[in-house]
């Protein structure tokens, strides 16, 4: 059984990438987790432990439907939430679980603007060792 790593955070490129990521899961009979990044943006500061348990609480609640329906769909599920920010999270997670691959989605933004604001699909098909699957929003 091997491991598929989704990026997940509710947007509708999320809900996508969900879809896929279960449909490929199913295909192989992987386990899937997923993953939500809780780091907050920034520099540390005094607020960062608040911050920081608000974006956790966030994590846990979009991730808790994504995780009803990949059960619901007979895939072996679990989440992780990952106090790193959404690359790193990714790259770490995928390398720690031996992944089969990552699983993302975009927001459909051009490919320029994923360059130079750095988006997470953009710099996990540059860090990342594991294959990268990245669906797009709709």
């Amino acid at each position: 059984m091997g491991v598929i790593v989704l990026g997940y955070d509710a947007s509708p490129g999320a809900e996508r990438a969900l879809e896929s990521a279960i449909e490929i899961a199913t295909h192989f009979g992987d386990r899937l987790v997923i993953a939500f990044g809780d780091a907050p943006p920034g520099t540390p500061t005094e607020e960062e432990t608040a911050h920081h348990r608000a974006l956790e609480e966030l994590g846990e609640r979009v991730t808790e439907g994504a995780l009803t329906r990949a059960r619901g769909a007979g895939v072996e599920a679990e989440v992780a939430l990952v106090p790193k920010r959404a690359s790193a999270a990714l790259i770490e997670l995928s390398e720690r679980e031996n992944a089969r691959m990552i699983v993302v989605g975009t927001y459909g933004e051009s490919p320029i603007k994923g360059a130079i604001l750095g988006s997470t699909p953009h710099k996990l098909l540059h860090l990342s060792e594991r294959p990268v699957l990245v669906v797009p929003g709709g």
